[in-house]
């Protein structure tokens, strides 16, 4: 039953209190948010502008009726970091509109034929391993970081001293997360990159020297095509990034369930799953066309609705409109890129762990028996495949990446293996989507 005091989707806040609500949603995706870009080599302000404007995009696809933040994709962060290396931004640019088009493309389909088509692709048996090879695949990164790796040198620069301070970093985002109540056990994240950065500057690990130097305003580096670049085409590109989109997709589901049970209103049915897909597939064009990451819908900012039960879409247009403004503070760009590696990486320990952890939620949650062959030979070989770094090299412009390889091959052994019900578990993952798409599809 609903709360009289919740604020409801379409109430607009007095000014005052608009501002802060709104300020709240902007501290809660802020740390993941400039983690991504900090993490693959992209502009930190550009993310914030491109997460800005994909959250006003996707509200006005989905006709202000799903109060849903968009910010960074943690989901893509190797896939960037791959298509970077093959074809510099105009890479990351490519692989990121294939991906949106995928939204689009699945969008489409889901309005006219219902979600089922998906769910029989992409059981649980397939997409929780999957989820597991993107945070473990990661794994690495986050103790480079951590540890201080020279990639030039090959070997490590400080270790414990970096380690020390990643330490720290991790500490505070683990005491935030299961010590602070109400919204300040929403922003873990935030208070864990403040406190690091504290205890890395105390240790003389931080230069200061470019934030005092850096402009108060200030355009970020956007790597428009065409006008900032010459973007090449690259199929090894599109073969990363794109089949990634089919795992986002799933959890843009899951993030949608969740959001349907908090606002009490199924977001399923209306506007529809196929709209709220939509918004998060121009989110990331827009963000592709900008130099930004992928964007997608945050479960951080569906906890402080949660918490606050203000479920106003002016509230998440206004910390759009917010993050947007911040990206073109220039001392706020010169600061995150001061923020060391070892803070990033004590951050990152967790992240990816719990990226990690959620697909092994997912198989249990789901109640997928590993005891049963099919689904154990699916699940280990997704997994192997996924982290050990497998790819597939065909001709000299075509490469298809470990993360896409182990999804391709997940699907293929679910398509061929006999005894497709034993993967399924207990349908819990998609009933509630299916008997909404389906009373939806004229929508």
């Amino acid at each position: 039953m609903k709360n009289n005091e919740d604020i409801h989707i379409q109430t607009r806040p007095a000014p005052a209190t608009w501002l802060i609500l709104s300020l709240q949603h902007l501290f809660a995706m802020f740390g993941s948010t400039i983690l991504v870009p900090a993490l693959t080599g992209l502009s930190p302000a550009v993310a914030l502008v491109s997460s800005g404007l994909g959250t006003l995009a996707y509200l006005a696809i989905t006709k202000g009726q799903i109060p849903a933040y968009l910010g960074s994709s943690f989901a893509f962060i190797f896939p960037i970091i791959a298509a970077l290396s093959i074809g510099g931004p105009g890479g990351v640019m490519l692989g990121s509109l294939a991906a949106g088009l995928v939204y689009g493309i699945t969008a489409l389909i889901i309005r006219k034929a219902g979600v089922g088509w998906l769910m029989n692709i992409l059981p649980p048996v397939v997409v929780g391993p999957i989820i597991m090879v993107i945070g473990l695949g990661l794994a690495t990164t986050a103790i480079e970081m951590s540890m201080n790796y020279n990639a030039d040198t090959g070997n490590y620069n400080e270790p414990m001293r970096h380690m020390s301070v990643a330490a720290v970093t991790l500490a505070i985002v683990i005491v935030a997360s299961v010590f602070f109540r109400g919204f300040f056990r929403i922003i873990p994240v935030l208070f864990g990159i403040i406190g690091g950065y504290l205890t890395a500057l105390a240790a003389g690990m931080v230069n200061t020297g470019a934030i005092g130097e850096a402009a108060w305003i200030q355009v970020p580096d956007f790597s428009v095509p065409f006008a900032t670049y010459s973007p090449d085409w690259s199929w090894s590109v599109i073969a990363i990034m794109a089949p990634i989109a089919l795992v986002t997709i799933a959890e843009h589901i899951g993030d949608q369930l969740v959001l349907s049970k908090v606002a009490e209103k199924n977001f399923l049915k209306s506007p529809g799953l196929h709209r709220s897909i939509m918004g998060d597939g121009v989110a990331t064009m827009l963000a592709a066309v900008l130099g930004g990451p992928p964007n997608t819908t945050y479960g951080e900012n569906i906890g402080v609705l949660a918490i606050t039960r203000v479920f106003s879409v002016y509230v998440i247009g206004g910390a759009a409109v917010l993050a947007i403004s911040f990206g073109f503070i220039g001392k706020v760009e010169a600061f995150i890129a001061s923020i060391p590696g070892a803070v990033m990486g004590g951050v990152s320990i967790l992240l990816f762990g719990i990226i990690a952890s959620n697909g092994l939620r997912m198989l249990i949650d789901n109640n997928i028996d590993l005891g049963i062959k099919r689904n154990l030979i699916i699940s280990s070989v997704i997994l192997v495949t996924g982290i050990g770094g497998a790819f597939i090299e065909i001709g000299e412009y075509f490469e298809i990446s470990s993360m896409a390889l182990a999804t391709v091959i997940g699907m293929v052994l679910h398509a061929v293996l006999p005894g497709k019900e034993d993967s399924y578990g207990n349908r819990s993952m998609f009933e509630s989507v299916s008997t909404s798409t389906s009373k939806n599809k004229a929508a």
